[in-house]
């Protein structure tokens, strides 16, 4: 019996004998290079849990160290932090350890605003003009058609003064209808194609003088008249006949200096009305103010300047000398040098936080001829009005708005007839949501004159009424007007 136990026990024990016979001891060499190998895996994980740390405590900052001294406190993650973290989460790159030039460029992005407005519309005209047309309009300018009045793009950089950014711009692309009404004619912009969707492209320098120099060169959208550009700031849909007619864009310097909280005067030096490319030598010029005579009341006072008559003529050849398309003219002589003077003023009375009162007055007058030369006649034309508005908000999502408007068109330099003019329009606002509103408005335009098309070739009327259907989209994060 003993024989039979001590054998198999015998068969395994001798294998394990000679097993470890065969297997070498490792050497020092071994022995260090598995550690190294340990305490470089021990600091991976040490790098993946401070990059845990820092997605799930932004506050803390602390980075890991490739060297011994890099510790991690217990406690510092408990089970529950680990569950809560999702795989996506556990990334190299955290925003612990971007570095500091890149942060600079992010803080720098965050005051910058990507803005996009689509502005839309359907128009009936009850006069069923001949070619669809509703004549004297701005902007609403087809009618029985769905129609994209305007598709905009803001990229805008505001100053930060108080965190020490000086400097801004602005860019804005604008395309549809509007366009082709905004940027003028081969008339008075030589070179319209160029800039055909460029409304606004200037930058911006806020000069540390008394409150702020702020300082602007570039193409921007006029201030003369209430009316703006962009219709989810407008109280009616249909721009008035003013904003149709007083100056769209500017090419050049301009500055406001505030001279207290409720006073700022304004200054312009420009190429003239609706040129980015001047016509002639002259540069025409703004004087105006803006005054808060009560937290209620903003006024604005302007005075332009200007000389608008061309002192050239497009031609076809300039010779041998290569210039660019559209840079070739000819001299006109003697140049026309009348001169333009415009005075604008316009204010708004937020009378309760629901209802408000706005106002404008203008008087434009223009002579071809600064002193008439023999034979030649400096009889001015003249253009007076002005338009008032009424806006009550019923509800948060429902306003109701109405403007009343008269020009006076003595020599028929708006209309092309001498006339008068007038306009009644009740608008009522949707706002379906943040960013979406739909806007219907009733507009009513007569004059003493047969001015607008009917249903018949050749025969006008003395009034078209229109309904209109806006529908106006924005998103973005600038806050605001436009």
């Amino acid at each position: 019996m003993k024989r039979r136990i001590v054998l198999p026990i015998a068969l395994f024990i001798l294998p394990k004998i000679a097993l470890a016979q065969t297997v070498p001891e490792p050497s020092r060499t071994e022995l260090n290079s598995r550690i190294q190998k340990l305490e470089a895996e021990v600091e991976d994980l040490r790098q993946i849990v401070y990059d845990l740390r820092a997605r799930i405590r932004p506050g803390e900052t602390a980075s890991p160290a490739r060297s011994g001294s890099a510790t991690v406190s217990r406690g510092s993650i408990s089970p529950g932090d680990t569950k809560s973290a999702e795989p996506s989460e556990l990334q190299p790159t955290s925003p612990a350890s971007i570095r500091a030039d890149d942060r600079r460029t992010l803080d720098f992005l965050r005051g910058t605003t990507i803005n996009v407005g689509l502005d839309t519309y359907y128009q009936y005209n009850f006069n069923a003009p001949v070619g669809r047309v509703s004549l004297l309009r701005a902007y609403d300018v087809l009618s029985n058609e769905f129609s994209l009045n305007q598709a905009s793009v803001v990229v805008e950089h505001a100053p930060e003064v108080a965190t020490g950014h000086r400097w801004g711009g602005r860019l804005d692309l604008q395309f549809g209808e509007a366009t082709d009404t905004l940027q003028g004619n081969p008339a008075n912009e030589p070179r319209p194609q160029i800039y055909r969707n460029i409304f606004q492209a200037y930058g911006t320098y806020v000069v540390p003088v008394g409150k702020g120099l702020n300082i602007d060169f570039g193409k921007w959208g006029s201030s003369l008249g209430i009316e703006g550009n962009y219709t989810k700031d407008q109280i009616n849909y249909s721009r008035a006949y003013w904003f149709d007619f007083l100056p769209f864009y500017h090419m050049g310097v301009r500055a406001s200096l505030p001279l207290s909280d409720r006073f700022t005067v304004n200054y312009w030096i420009v190429n003239g009305t609706n040129q980015v490319e001047a016509t002639n030598g002259f540069k025409d010029e703004l004087f105006g103010f803006t005054a808060k005579p009560l937290k209620s009341i903003t006024w604005n006072m302007n005075y332009y300047l200007g000389q608008e008559h061309p002192d050239r003529a497009s031609a076809t050849n300039c010779g041998p000398v290569p210039v660019q398309p559209g840079l070739c003219f000819t001299e006109i002589t003697p140049a026309p040098n009348g001169r333009t003077h415009i005075f604008d003023s316009y204010a708004t009375w937020q009378a309760t936080p629901r209802f408000q009162v706005a106002i404008e007055g203008d008087y434009f007058i223009q002579r071809l001829w600064k002193n008439a030369a023999p034979g030649e006649s400096s009889a001015p034309a003249h253009v007076t009005g002005g338009a008032a508005y009424l806006q009550y908000q019923l509800s948060q999502r429902f306003v109701l708005g109405t403007r009343a408007e008269y020009m006076s068109d003595r020599q028929g330099f708006f209309s092309g007839l001498p006339q008068a003019l007038k306009e009644n329009t009740v608008t009522f606002d949707y706002k379906v949501a943040d960013g979406l509103l739909m806007r219907y408005e009733w507009r009513r335009d007569f004059s003493n004159q047969p001015t607008f098309l009917s249903d018949v070739q050749g025969v006008m009327k003395k009034d078209q009424n229109t309904a209109t259907l806006g529908l106006i989209w924005w998103w973005g994060r600038k806050d605001g007007s436009w």
